[in-house]
């Protein structure tokens, strides 16, 4: 445009040669240089910017991992575009006097800044060459700093780094990008000194209203986002907590206020990756829609579905990476594990978007723990490979737990305490209830159940802390003009709850003090729950070799399942010895009476230190099966032993853990001490 330095005739930045895709904004690439074409109503409205490992070598990550997200916002500045970060850390609303400050306290870092190139016809949009971004060491678009610093990488190389594809969707662009690092300590072929990562980066259009955000509460287990609120009528700087969940609006409040069920404005839509073997589709979809019952218990039908991806005669369009679209995808990996991560609003907390990661060898996995967990009461059980109707009820139950996640529900490791160890037992009781109240634990299979209880269920189902999580996150308040005005309500829900054991909540922790909230454990006694879990696998040892035998197979699997029953071993221990030192959390707010930490009685510490007495540190000749280890191995028993036994004395005097019987003796709680363990 006349009067504007630098600035060219469109056809001369946009070639002939240009490749267009249209979307948010258009994207032109012409060989390795890439064009945004930028409509002025975009400016200065916020995107999430999400980087994601895609592609990369062994230990270096995994595909999908997400690198960073950020906030941004593209401005200009007279002849430039600026990309700048913003932040929600620090936060004030902008009718509030103290607005202006709180901005100028958070003065927005300028990622990148390019010269405008081109105007489009009408003036409308600018065109800028964003080809330097993806070929130069911007941090906040390559390897987290953490890898950085273990791998000792020193700078990146741009010969060996370049432009993959670059697609623009109705409400995202994605841009994929190959980054080729020297490293000093590189964790795959060091001899190279290279790291090389594919990265994947997702600019995402924020929605212009941010939903209604709700309280998160410490008694209730959600993924959450925290900022510090200035605007709050506070004498301090407030740290305000909301949770992430979907925005689910009923298409018909009044019926829905009459309690009709009606369905969501929008649903909660999963697609299953067509890479998805046949067989394993159906499954999935059902662990998916298994969750329609606890949204059906707040007046939603229909809220959460799975669906075949449309064909490309259907919707030549289609693409996992497209926003609009939560995707299940499938790996053909050796990983034996599945993922379930959301993309969501930092400003509110609005889920907008998840793909759940799925890896083939999940299946080797869930093997593995059925077999050990049950199949000494279970001959459905038993076998080096499943029957494909068995290993997809295993699949569903997954399915179920990797969405529950992506509705925002974290690991709720507390939960599988509230059923007793003889209502595990019970074949109705499990028919019903499944192993634990909430599928978000970490309770397996039914261990505990013994051959001639007539158990014939042994899986997690979603269960009633499932849905008093989704009770708590998603159902309407329509009487509550704001997110404070919604406390009352929640706050009065949650003590409802407080003193019923069904709707607890115990945190995941890499070291809980609280027995209750371990992962892998079942039942309301450590003690009872692994005394009948090791009987099972004392019943197991003797038997691997016929229930896995496959004519012409070699012995791996045997020995894999062998190292299985020592690891599981192991657990029951580490169940048990938790016990020792234990502290009850029970979270309350102000006018909740009793104490919130409360030590493990001593008479079951007591019990635990004669179990692991027993059962951990004796000779375990139930494992010594002499015809197994002769078929599996030379030598190396008595070191797979001694490091179950090493470790669990090691957890039994953590000085952490002693600490806490010497309190608890000081404060009168328990009189188990610590010269006494």
């Amino acid at each position: 445009t006349k009067g504007e330095v630098g600035i060219k005739p469109y056809a001369e930045v946009v070639t002939s040669e240009a490749e267009t895709d249209d979307g948010l904004f258009r994207v032109h690439r012409i060989d390795q240089k890439l064009l945004y074409e930028i409509p002025d109503t975009l400016l200065e409205r916020e995107m999430l910017l999400v980087s994601r490992v895609a592609r990369t070598a062994n230990r270096v990550g995994y595909g999908g991992q997400k690198a960073n997200t950020k906030v941004v916002r593209w401005q200009r500045q007279g002849d430039r575009i600026l990309l700048r970060i913003v932040s929600y850390e620090n936060v004030a609303s902008e009718e509030k006097p103290i607005y202006e400050a709180v901005r100028n306290a958070n003065f927005e870092p300028i990622v990148v800044s390019f010269a405008i190139e081109a105007l489009n016809a009408d003036t409308s949009a600018v065109v800028i060459d964003v080809s330097s971004m993806y070929a130069t060491d911007i941090p906040v678009l390559g390897l987290q700093k953490s890898r950085r610093s273990a791998y000792k990488v020193k700078s990146l190389d741009d010969d060996r780094s370049f432009l993959v594809s670059a697609k623009s969707y109705p409400q995202n662009v994605e841009l994929r990008h190959v980054l080729t690092y020297t490293a000093d300590e590189a964790p795959s072929n060091g001899d190279s000194n290279t790291i090389s990562v594919e990265m994947n980066h997702s600019m995402v259009l924020l929605p212009n209203t941010p939903m209604r955000p709700r309280h998160c509460d410490k008694r209730v287990g959600f993924f959450s986002i925290r900022q510090t609120d200035y605007g709050r009528d506070a004498q301090k700087a407030e740290e305000v907590c909301y949770i992430t969940r979907w925005r689910l609006e009923p298409s018909d409040p009044k019926a829905h206020a009459r309690g009709q069920l009606v369905e969501p404005v929008k649903p909660i839509v999963y697609y299953i990756d067509p890479a998805t073997p046949e067989k394993w589709r159906e499954p999935i979809k059902q662990g998916v829609e298994d969750w329609q019952k606890a949204f059906e218990k707040i007046g939603f039908r229909n809220a959460i579905l799975a669906k075949d991806p449309p064909t490309p005669e259907e919707d030549p369009e289609f693409s996992p990476e497209d926003v609009r679209y939560s995707v299940i995808r499938y790996f053909p990996s050796q990983t034996q594990n599945a993922y379930g991560p959301h993309v969501h609003d930092p400003r509110s907390g609005e889920i907008l978007e998840s793909d759940i990661g799925w890896y083939h060898n999940i299946m080797n996995l869930l093997r593995n723990w059925y077999f050990i967990q049950t199949a000494a009461a279970n001959p459905g059980a038993r076998g080096a490979e499943f029957r494909d109707e068995q290993m997809g009820e295993l699949i569903r139950f997954v399915s179920a737990h990797e969405v529950g996640h992506t509705l925002g529900l974290p690991h709720n490791w507390g939960s599988s305490a509230a059923y007793s160890v003889d209502s595990l037992r019970s074949p109705t009781f499990t028919a019903t209830h499944g192993t634990a109240p909430s599928i978000m634990d970490y309770a397996r299979f039914n261990y505990i159940a013994q051959p001639g209880d007539g158990v014939t269920s042994f899986y997690p189902a979603i269960g009633e802390y499932d849905d008093w999580s989704i009770r708590y996150g998603y159902s309407p308040l329509p009487d509550a003009n704001s997110a404070e005005e919604e406390r009352i309500t929640l706050n009065a829900w949650i003590k409802e709850r407080a003193d019923n054991p069904l709707y607890f909540y115990g945190r995941s922790s890499a070291n809980p003090i609280d027995p209750r909230s371990q992962r892998e454990d079942l039942g309301d006694s450590a003690i009872e729950a692994s005394t009948l879990g090791l009987r099972n696998l004392e019943r197991i040892v003797p038997q691997i070799e016929a229930w896995v035998f496959e004519e012409g197979e070699d012995l791996d699997v045997v020995d894999e399942i062998y190292g299985q029953v020592i690891t599981q071993w192991n657990r029951y221990s580490g169940h048990v010895a938790r016990n020792v030192g234990g502290v009850y959390e029970n979270d309350k707010v102000q006018e909740q009476q009793g104490p919130v930490y409360r030590h493990v009685p001593a008479a079951v510490q007591r019990d635990a230190v004669r179990f692991l007495n027993e059962h951990t540190f004796g000779r375990p000749d139930w494992l010594l099966h002499e015809p197994l280890l002769d078929r599996i191995q030379h030598a190396g028993i008595i070191e797979r032993v001694r490091e179950v036994q090493v470790r669990n004395l090691e957890l039994l005097l953590d000085p952490q853990r002693i600490a806490r019987l010497v309190e608890g003796e000081l404060q009168g709680d328990t009189d188990y001490t610590a010269a006494e363990v």
